[in-house]
């Protein structure tokens, strides 16, 4: 490993307040340890986002970290032990929000890519940096952002790895493969809205919709497949009336949601819907939104090598998940066809008192160095 300390790199990064959409600096801390060795830099800014894309070499194939310099809001201070941006060890952990997620990462991709470098100065392929400081947030001016750039240039990435904390009980026991799509929809029923004591005079559209939302519910959308669960249908509001309790509602408004799998379409998931809206008689508007595309990287070179890094710094056979919420991930896989993420142990991202290993960053650092010596054969 290069002389610094993947800690020391977490800490600087931990005390600048960079909860979304914010960056606080963390990226120029960056971009000028990069520069020094030898890594060309862009600043993307847009709507208020600063991104960040650096590159150091010319040829094939090119490997890109990926990761985010934001952080979500700390919830009530006096609840955390320490202050959430002054960065503190106690019994072998780093406290700090962000520390897990994902400013420990960022900081071991630092310390892999000057490792590899005083190594082989001169190394193979290419290496790159996607940072954005939007993932927490809306992300519509961070990775997207960037992906399209590098999209209208023709610059495509070999292989990607996304620095999300991914371990679940043990570090080295999971990487994210893949990750479900999400596609809401805004569905309102129309009725007639009357008196309750004249039920003729009325439509109640809760009533009409009741038969629609229990097949809907009931419905089995796919299987899913070797790397994805089945797809999921879920209300997540419902409303219909006007409060009062002797009118029958004009209209019923419901939220849904698909969690969904490579095993579906977008389209095929629509056409299904109202398909069984249409089947039971119901007059109604349906907007969507797509939240988020579902990837799949198979088993492949990426895959295999970020294992075989794991198992020599851990000891541990690393189990490929496509569980959990959206990742940036979803817009790199637009350019890059093997994008995987890897990262420390999940149990406090979000929380009151977020820590993270110091042992397990430093054998973070000790995987990326490897997945990087693997693939470009240094």
């Amino acid at each position: 490993m290069s002389g610094h300390s993947v800690g020391d790199y977490a800490k600087e990064l931990i005390r600048r307040r960079s909860i979304t959409p914010e960056d606080a600096g963390c990226q120029d801390w960056l971009a000028e340890r990069l520069a020094a060795l030898g890594f060309q830099i862009e600043r993307i800014a847009s709507g208020g986002v600063v991104n960040l894309w650096a590159r150091r070499g010319a040829a094939a194939p090119l490997i890109c970290f990926a990761g985010h310099t934001d952080v979500v809001p700390t919830g009530p201070l006096e609840r955390w032990t320490s202050d959430p941006f002054e960065p503190v060890e106690r019994a072998g952990q780093l406290y700090g929000r962000g520390a897990s997620d994902m400013k420990g990462s960022v900081a071991a991709f630092l310390v892999a890519v000057e490792a590899l470098i005083a190594k082989k100065p001169e190394h193979p392929g290419s290496i790159a940096w996607l940072i954005t400081s939007d993932e927490e947030g809306p992300a519509v001016d961070g990775t997207v952002r960037v992906v399209e750039l590098l999209a209208s240039r023709g610059e495509r990435l070999d292989y990607c790895i996304v620095g999300e904390p991914t371990c679940v009980q043990t570090f080295g026991d999971t990487m994210k493969n893949g990750r479900r799509g999400s596609l809401h929809g805004r569905l309102t029923v129309k009725g007639v809205q009357g008196h309750i004591a004249y039920p003729q005079k009325g439509k109640n559209p809760i009533h009409m919709s009741a038969p629609a939302i229990a097949e809907l519910a009931a419905t089995t959308w796919d299987e899913g497949n070797e790397y994805f669960p089945p797809t999921t249908w879920q209300i997540s509001n419902i409303h219909g009336g006007t409060g009062a309790t002797n009118v029958i509602p004009g209209s019923l408004d419901i939220l849904f949601n698909f969690r969904f799998s490579t095993a579906s379409t977008i389209e095929s998931l629509q056409k299904r819907v109202h398909a069984i809206l249409d089947r039971h008689g119901l007059t109604y508007d349906l907007d969507w939104e797509v939240g988020a595309k579902p990837f799949l990287t198979a088993r492949g070179k990426l895959v295999n090598a970020l294992s075989a890094a794991i198992k020599q710094t851990t000891g541990i056979e690393a189990q490929l998940s496509t569980s959990g919420g959206t990742s940036d991930g979803r817009f790199i896989a637009d350019i890059c066809s093997e994008v995987v993420e890897f990262g420390p142990i999940n149990r406090s991202i979000h929380q009151i008192d977020e820590n993270v290993g110091l042992i397990e960053l430093n054998q973070l650092a000790d995987i990326y160095r490897l997945t990087l010596e693997n693939i470009l054969h240094v």
